[in-house]
């Protein structure tokens, strides 16, 4: 029984190679002709590189994208799309429709490439450098699933991440980032391949960038070959000693032609980001020897991925009976191997949460990450860091299997030192949900979201499992100052549709949060958490902790009969508003008081529920938030008050700094009566 599968992938003749390429190439640039729309440029310049990967390379199998041990492909790139399609067409997962259907409302060929909605694309692209980064991310999780799961005899996990990066990708400040961390790794299996075409949308990459990239990818710690990127013999030898290097992750730098063969395009910034014009297509593909249909496929080439669909396939099979070998030896670990592939918790996981008794006061972050170390110790596949904030954000997991941390070239760990990257962090969180056998977190403070905003953002879009802490949630920082107090971050976390943020007052309410977000498939959770310590509520005297899973409850039903004030907050503000209720009580007026941990998870309750919890006779609405009053609107109503900030904080002790800023009970009592209510 061999170890892994072979690579027994036969090579086309340079003919036919040539043959593929112009396939790729005018696939590419009749798509965007048809919908007059896209960028014909790269996809054409890079035809050589979609062939070699295709037809020497890539392990992939059509019939299964989900075979846990494919190879990744991700288009970083992603303006480039037709590229990618056309490649997804030749190896059966698009068809020919499709291809005619580019950038159409409804088809599976959008603008950019998105994961879910088209097989066979590993990733959401088009932020640039983006995709570069959460390819990262896949090579770290295949790395770490390798050192777990793999034995002498059986490596099940052994497959390789390709990325085509573009200019535009190294000119973010994200794949340094990510390059930074790959390098440092020693992730041996990341390859990238740089389409280094010297054209950006506005002229020559010159304009503005004029770094030897090669240079700073040495410096990172990476391989970097340098070749013609139209010569496919050398294409494939550059992918040969990338494979061969273990310990560095790979760069090649591939020089090419943008819009190649286009007459009086080519090589110029007027084929980056706009269609050939019929003439120039028509003059393309006479000059290159090329029939002057729309969409042709020569028969030889359509033959060949047929066969080519059987090696796929093959290797496929092949695997699939190295791992029954491997389930006979290894009966347990393949079936945990098999669960954390699928994405299914182990049986009552719920049952390793703590609990704690009231009275004892604890920071969310505190108890936060008492609660992730019960569950660590259950699933193994929890695994992630945070940007060198581990001991303030209390992500560190200490239990279960693999407690270490991940080192250069050593991978059996689940906590991740992702060092002071929060962007990098972001994506490569990201590029692990992507990869499977993972529920990824990653760890900063909350004012350190702005650093993460497109990854967040771009996780909900892919609806992914990707789970990011946030702690010090505050104003309540103090000391820190204004720089380090979120304000807007709430706010700006809410606005992202597919977003779960979970904001709990207590040490029990922070047990939901986390297993919300642990069970969660179909979009990410941020959790907010705070730095100053919280009182644990009587749940004896309060409503159950549990009530949280709805997203909002009346956490103090005294007074439900009598109530004609409803106050609303989230967090540390519900000890608060617990107390300007008690104050209020005391002068002879009736309050609800709600606990709002998790807005979105509300919307998702039932209309009756809904009612029920924000009776309409209820007008008189408070809300309590440290943070400005935007999403706010709908459930403060036309008559609603809102205590929270409309400006930036101040440097100083927490309660004085909370007391300037009006979190007393005094001055909302003071503001009640201004309202006359």
């Amino acid at each position: 029984m061999p170890e892994s599968p072979p690579l027994a992938l036969q090579p086309p003749s340079a003919e036919l190679s040539a043959k593929i390429a112009n396939t790729i190439r005018f696939l590419s640039a009749d798509g965007v002709q048809k919908a007059n729309s896209g960028h014909p440029g790269l996809p054409m310049g890079s035809a050589e590189i979609a062939t070699v990967l295709m037809t020497r390379f890539l392990r992939i199998d059509p019939k299964d994208d989900k075979w846990l041990n494919r190879d990744r492909f991700v288009l970083s790139a992603g303006h480039a799309s037709m590229l990618l399609y056309s490649m997804l067409y030749l190896q059966g997962f698009l068809t020919l429709e499709d291809l005619k259907n580019f950038r159409q409302l409804d088809s599976r060929t959008p603008g950019h490439p998105e994961h879910g909605d088209t097989p066979g694309v590993e990733a959401t692209t088009g932020p640039l450098g983006a995709g570069f980064a959460m390819a990262a991310g896949m090579a770290l999780a295949e790395r770490m699933l390798a050192e777990a799961y793999n034995t002498p005899k059986f490596d099940i996990v052994d497959h390789y991440t390709y990325v085509l990066m573009g200019d535009g990708c190294h000119m973010e400040g994200v794949t340094n980032e990510a390059a930074s961390l790959a390098g440092h790794l020693k992730l041996g299996r990341l390859i990238a391949i740089y389409d280094d075409n010297g054209i950006s949308i506005e002229g020559n990459t010159d304009l503005a960038f004029t770094e030897n990239v090669g240079m700073r990818y040495e410096a990172l710690g990476w391989q970097v070959q340098d070749i013609d990127g139209h010569d496919c013999e050398a294409i494939a030898r550059a992918i040969e000693n990338a494979q061969a290097e273990t310990s560095r992750p790979s760069l090649i730098v591939a020089h090419t032609t943008i819009g190649k063969g286009a007459p009086h395009k080519q090589g110029t910034h007027g084929v980056h980001g706009e269609p050939l014009g019929a003439e120039e297509l028509a003059a393309a593909k006479a000059g290159m020897g090329w029939p002057a249909e729309d969409f042709h496929v020569p028969q030889d080439v359509l033959d060949y991925f047929d066969v080519r669909r059987g090696e796929w396939m093959a290797i496929r099979n092949e695997w699939n009976d190295l791992f029954a070998a491997y389930e006979k030896k290894h009966r347990s670990t393949a079936r945990e191997l098999l669960r954390v592939a699928s994405g299914e918790l182990p049986k009552q996981w719920k049952k390793a949460c703590p609990e704690y008794a009231p009275g004892k006061a604890i920071a969310t972050r505190v108890s936060g990450g008492e609660i992730m170390n019960k569950l660590g110790g259950v699933i193994p596949e929890l695994a992630g860091g945070s940007a060198d904030l581990a001991p303030s954000t209390k992500t560190e997991i200490k239990t279960g299997q693999y407690p270490d941390f991940v080192a250069p070239g050593a991978f059996l760990g689940r906590n991740i030192h992702f060092g002071v990257r929060e962007h990098a962090m972001g994506w490569m969180t990201d590029g692990m949900a992507l990869h499977g056998g993972f529920i990824p977190f990653c760890a900063t403070f909350m004012v350190f979201h702005d650093y993460m905003r497109p990854s967040v953002r771009l996780a909900a879009l892919m609806r992914l499992r990707s789970i990011f802490v946030y702690t010090h949630d505050s104003i309540y920082v103090g000391e820190d100052g204004p720089t380090h107090e979120p304000i807007e971050h709430l706010a700006s976390l809410r606005a992202i549709p597919r977003v779960q943020v979970w904001r709990p007052c207590d040490a029990n309410e922070a047990i939901y949060a986390w297993q919300s977000a642990i069970e969660r498939k179909d979009g990410p959770t941020c959790l907010a958490m705070t730095r100053q310590n919280l009182m644990t509520l009587d749940r004896e005297k309060y409503a159950p902790a549990r009530d949280a899973l709805k997203g909002m409850y009346v956490i103090d039903p005294e007074g439900e009969k009598t109530a004609e004030i409803l106050i609303v907050a989230t967090g540390s503000e519900v000890h608060l508003a617990l107390a300007v209720a008690d104050a209020l009580r005391g002068q002879g007026r009736g309050v609800r008081v709600v606990s709002a941990p998790c807005l979105e998870a509300f919307k998702l309750q039932a209309e009756g529920y809904r009612k029920k919890v924000f009776p309409k006779r209820l007008k008189k609405r408070l809300v309590i938030e440290a943070g400005v009053e935007q999403g706010w609107e709908g459930t403060l109503g036309e008559s609603g008050l809102f205590v929270g900030m409309d400006d930036f904080g101040y440097s100083g002790p927490a309660a004085k700094v909370a007391g300037k800023c009006g979190f007393a009970v005094p001055a909302i009592l003071e503001k009640i009566a201004q309202a006359a209510w």
